[in-house]
């Protein structure tokens, strides 16, 4: 039927008309916080290229966590910022590394319980390298190996599970690590433990933000030979499947923003829980445009939530996620 017999504003007429035909809905629920742990007490450093978000030591960031509990958020995506780095980044498998000591605080919290503990599993903020792996130098050629970055990668998500962590989430990139952990895992007592894999990360402009917040950025070269170029689609979708075929339990697509089209062809492909991780330069893009006046700081960031829960994914990480949380409870 045409105009005027079909008047598609009808549905659109009151608020209340709105809510009742909303297609794609944002819950506090399926918001998750990264918080940046540092060693330290009472230690809360604004990070300067991100307002609102800071380095905090785990005194700090228990305040942080009972905050996103109150705001029934989803969970926290925990990075470290460890005291001190060398060349295989053994801070992040060391058993009071300070994540895992943030973790063991966190689990002793009762009021902590309705929060997933994701722990994110690298070696980048570990390395005095700032590189997610093992560096092999021929005299000005280097190469980030794979395999032998994988063992280390897969020795430190279990013992960030031995910690406490309800969720693993590796973000290296590198072939073959989803199977390495989950044999860790397994074998480490851990086989009910999930790993949420940065199935498809991608070598991005805007991660800039978060290199300063987590002080992990190479200390020469780049990530390009390991994460993924911005312009394969095809290829994104093998890497979600290997994942998925080594044992992934739950997938993370990174950024968000400039690959909604990646998170709908994996929303479509596969069945799994899908996340999408909105990166700290798209967060800073915004806050620049909100202290300049541009955009209405509200509507701007809930509109650039719901884009990105439309184009598939089930839950998403954000450092938007406690304002977030208060518009929507």
């Amino acid at each position: 039927m045409n105009f005027p017999v079909t008047r598609m504003r009808r549905l659109r007429r009151t608020e209340a008309i709105r809510s009742l035909v909303r297609e794609t809905h944002l819950r506090p629920e399926s918001l998750i916080y990264p918080l940046f742990i540092c060693p330290g007490e009472g230690v809360r450093k604004e990070i300067g290229s991100m307002p609102g978000v800071f380095n905090l030591s785990v005194d700090e960031a228990v305040k942080e966590a009972h905050e996103c509990a109150e705001l029934g958020l989803g969970g926290l995506l925990l990075f470290g910022l460890p005291a001190e780095k060398d060349e295989q980044g053994t801070g992040a498998w060391a058993s009071d590394g300070i994540v895992q000591t943030a973790l063991r605080v966190f689990k002793s919290e009762s009021k902590l319980k309705p929060l997933t503990m994701i722990a994110d599993v690298c070696l980048c903020e570990y390395t005095s390298h700032g590189h997610c792996g093992i560096v092999a130098r021929d005299g000005d050629h280097y190469e980030i190996e794979n395999d032998s970055s994988i063992q280390l990668i897969a020795k430190a998500a279990a013992s960030l599970a031995a910690a406490g962590a309800d969720i693993v989430a590796p973000s290296d990139m590198m072939d073959g690590r989803i199977d390495a952990i989950r044999h860790a895992l397994d074998e480490g007592g851990h086989a009910m433990t999930p790993i949420m894999s940065y199935a498809s990360k991608f070598a991005s402009a805007f991660y800039g933000p978060f290199r300063e917040a987590a002080d992990s950025a190479p200390a020469f070269g780049d990530r390009r030979s390991y994460q993924m170029d911005g312009a394969n689609l095809r290829e994104a979708m093998r890497e979600i499947e290997q994942d998925v075929v080594e044992g992934a339990d739950m997938i993370l697509m990174k950024p968000a923003m400039p690959y909604l089209d990646v998170i709908r062809a994996a929303r479509e492909r596969v069945d799994l829980p899908l996340g999408a991780y909105q990166v700290s330069g798209e967060y800073s893009m915004l806050h620049a445009a909100f202290q300049r006046g541009w955009l209405e700081p509200e509507r701007a960031m809930m509109e650039s939530l719901l884009s990105i829960r439309r184009a598939g994914a089930d839950f998403i990480v954000t450092y938007f996620a406690k304002d977030a949380g208060r518009v929507l409870g």
